[in-house]
């Protein structure tokens, strides 16, 4: 985890979505978290980003979508001692 007073590093990432070209912008630990919920999932991390994509009631903000998602996953496997490592 980063100190408090580090600022977050926002990255560009290029995915291929259903075979569209898109890009998103994610803070290092949510690229991080999402790649640990792929993984876990046993999902590539571009088939992960369409499902989050295609669950989205309205389209909007694909970057914001991803951010809530991996934030939910990471509260659910906080309380669900059967997802916890170590």
């Amino acid at each position: 985890m980063r100190p408090a007073d580090t600022p977050a590093t926002m990255r560009k990432h290029s995915v291929s979505i259903q075979g569209h070209r898109t890009s998103i912008t994610l803070e290092d630990a949510f690229m991080t978290a999402l790649r640990q919920m792929a993984d876990e999932r046993g999902l590539a991390v571009a088939a992960l980003i369409a499902e989050i994509d295609g669950a989205q009631d309205v389209p909007g903000n694909l970057s914001s979508a991803i951010r809530v998602a991996v934030l939910d996953w990471a509260l659910t496997s906080k309380d669900d001692p059967a997802t916890r490592s170590g």
